[in-house]
């Protein structure tokens, strides 16, 4: 039998997504990248869920809101280099995203946040440079958890 590559790809996504259960927020956008997935395949997927009455819309409730509503992470830039040994870095970029923030391949003077893992290179020299905050995986999970 064989497979069309449309249900190929919902396929791949529906694994990664399962993969990621119990794990915090998981964007599909970070899903699709970590499966190099076409994002028109994405969008017909997503299409083709809601059609069948799959809701993806998520109510945010206790403390991954701030006291005025917004995302605690809203308006922070992270930039992750090295090797994470907790999680993923489509983890890490799924869970910062789900918090309001979001993640950059580069350190700049706008950078809030460099995530460094074990082997971090040139990124670590350039947020050290610019004076950035440089924080271990450890402190990455205390932020995330507010």
């Amino acid at each position: 039998m064989k497979i069309s590559t449309r249900a190929e790809y919902g396929i791949r996504v529906l694994v990664a997504l399962a993969r990621a259960e119990g794990r915090g927020p998981v964007s599909l956008t970070a899903v699709a990248r970590s499966e190099k997935l076409p994002h028109a395949y994405l969008e017909q997927l997503v299409a083709d869920l809601r059609e069948i009455g799959l809701n993806f819309e998520q109510k945010r409730q206790g403390p991954a809101t701030g006291g005025d509503g917004e995302l605690p992470l809203a308006g922070k830039t992270f930039v992750l280099t090295g090797t994470l040994g907790r999680m993923s870095r489509e983890e890490a970029t799924a869970r910062i995203e789900g918090l309001g923030g979001k993640v950059t391949g580069s350190v700049s003077g706008k950078t809030d946040y460099v995530v460094a893992g074990e082997n971090p290179g040139t990124k670590l020299d350039k947020a050290q440079a610019l004076e950035r905050p440089v924080i271990d995986e450890a402190e990455l999970e205390r932020v995330l958890a507010g």
